[in-house]
């Protein structure tokens, strides 16, 4: 076999080893991202470094800035990541509400689970603190105008009995989410009480008034 020859015959394993380092480099990124976020829920943005980050990767400080240079490229992969996370959440939990259910109880239940998440805990953590950093708003204020649409329009496409009120619509989407995430920001320091479930309960109710189609209240754990 001549040269030439040998050179084409190393190109198939030699495309199987990029793809193999691609699939690490991925993995790795993905490692380093969650980490910030669990830095950015356990210790705050303003103690989050670069070194913590790598420490709770598991990594060596130099192997993680060769994937991220700096703390700013972090965030703003975790940013997108977080994004990313929080809508594929949030349409797999109404879309799995039955036809036959209670869709309004299941629409609060899975908006409050998902704001129980730590994945908001960390994107109100840097929301608190891009109040006072420029570059870290700058990032994070088109991201979240991004989520905003995008939650908007998952919420139409699987919600479509609402298309013929869409007032109402945008009136239960703002009515649920700053009740419920004001609600989740303030278990930060107290626990749930009588008053929080009594709140949960009031929300439903206002929904159903809103509702095109208010089902009996109907709880999976009586099927």
């Amino acid at each position: 076999m001549n040269k030439r020859n040998q050179r084409v015959a190393r190109r198939p394993e030699e495309g199987v080893g990029a793809g193999w380092q691609a699939q690490k480099s991925a993995s790795t990124r993905r490692l380093i991202i969650e980490a910030a976020i669990r830095c950015f829920v356990e210790l705050g943005y303003a103690q989050t470094t670069t070194t913590r980050i790598a420490e709770m990767a598991g990594l060596s400080r130099g192997a993680m800035l060769h994937h991220f240079p700096s703390k700013i490229d972090i965030v703003r992969a975790a940013v997108d990541y977080l994004h990313a996370k929080r809508l594929k959440a949030f349409r797999r939990a109404v879309e799995a509400i039955a036809p036959e259910d209670d869709r309004v109880r299941f629409s609060v239940e899975a908006y409050w689970q998902q704001v129980n998440h730590p994945w908001f805990m960390a994107f109100f953590e840097l929301s608190v603190a891009a109040r006072t950093d420029a570059e870290l708003r700058a990032i994070l204020q088109p991201a979240q105008e991004a989520f905003d649409r995008e939650w908007h329009q998952t919420a139409w496409e699987v919600f479509p009995e609402w298309k013929d009120n869409p007032e109402a619509f945008d009136l239960a989407l703002d009515l649920s989410r700053c009740l419920m995430e004001g609600m989740a920001v303030s278990f930060m320091t107290h626990d749930p009480t009588e008053r929080d479930r009594r709140l949960l309960a009031y929300l439903e109710e206002k929904l159903r008034e809103l509702a095109p189609s208010a089902r009996p209240a109907r709880s999976r754990a009586s099927q």
